[in-house]
């Protein structure tokens, strides 16, 4: 059995995952805010699993940010309390076994890559378009997570082809200016449309006045549109994967996958894009999944003999 684990802002959820990627037990709690609670926390929901299957599974986990390969501290987490922790190697003193980490993109990405939206195809790139925004690479079935961890972290590229009226944009908490983060996430619409139009509303409720022909919205959709499109452009030039997946709240924005190609095909250095974007086929569910699949099936099956 592979126990994954996604390590949410908000909550924490494991679940067991059989040879064949069936859901065998799952649990979802509230994260606990502090870290010492986080490490219980995550004790308590892999002897939940296992007690349920009556099986050992190996752990792997989803996490904000990622851990250096160069000091093994955890960084960049918008959970903070885990930055600049040694959570890995905690883990594994309170876990008494290995636990493999990786950040929650690039767990998405894996998901999707194994049994998803992308199975089949030779490179995948996956982003999440929720509070924040975050991406991850599989080529071949194998993440590439690059020599210092941060490869496919697309959140904290600059946004593209910038209008006058978008540079140099707003301020994002890693210290820069125009992130993609700033712009393309859930927040970024939300916040986009409050400074156009002094209205304080939720991206769903941006969107569903849009459906509704309300000019203003239907504008702040528009740019939004525009302003993923050059960020999948952008990455096509660099990566040109067959699939682009997308998670997070804004995937369930179905305009989106009918609207977005037409402005790729604008952007992207190539006479013709052949590429594909579809959203996540696990939902929510993906990231967990990513995790527990952070172990093969060919170690788990070596560590069982």
């Amino acid at each position: 059995m592979r126990i994954g684990i996604d390590f949410g802002g908000t909550k924490i959820e494991a679940v067991g995952l059989d040879a064949d990627g069936v859901v065998l037990a799952r649990k979802r709690v509230p994260n606990p805010g502090n870290y010492d609670a986080a490490i219980q926390t995550v004790a308590d929901l892999v002897a939940f699993i296992e007690s349920e299957t009556e099986r050992t599974g190996s752990i792997g986990m989803g996490t904000p940010g990622s851990q250096s390969p160069a000091t093994g501290l955890m960084r960049n987490a918008n959970s903070v309390y885990l930055n600049g922790r040694r959570f890995g190697e905690d883990l594994e003193a309170r876990l008494s076994r290995p636990v493999r980490l990786a950040n929650d993109a690039n767990c998405l990405a894996l998901s999707e890559a194994t049994d998803g939206a992308a199975a089949g195809a030779r490179a995948a790139f996956a982003i999440i378009i929720g509070t924040g925004c975050g991406g991850g690479l599989v080529v071949d079935g194998k993440l590439v997570e690059g020599a210092g961890g941060v490869a496919a972290e697309i959140g904290h590229v600059s946004l593209p082809w910038p209008s006058a009226e978008e540079a140099p944009g707003p301020a994002c908490w890693c210290g820069l200016n125009g992130c993609l983060e700033t712009w393309v996430s859930g927040s970024g619409l939300q916040r986009d449309h409050r400074e156009r139009t002094g209205q304080s509303l939720d991206a769903p409720d941006i969107v569903a006045a849009a459906r509704g022909g309300e000019a203003a919205s239907v504008d702040s959709l528009e740019r939004y549109i525009d302003r993923l499109g050059r960020a999948i452009a952008m990455t096509a030039n660099l990566v040109d994967p067959d699939v682009f997946v997308l998670g997070g709240g804004m995937s369930n924005v179905t305009e989106l996958y009918d609207r977005l190609p037409a402005v790729v095909e604008r952007y992207a250095f190539s006479d013709h894009w052949e590429g594909r974007i579809a959203p996540a086929v696990w939902g929510d569910s993906s990231g967990v999944r990513g995790a527990a699949r952070l172990w093969s099936l060919d170690e788990v099956q070596g560590e069982a003999a």
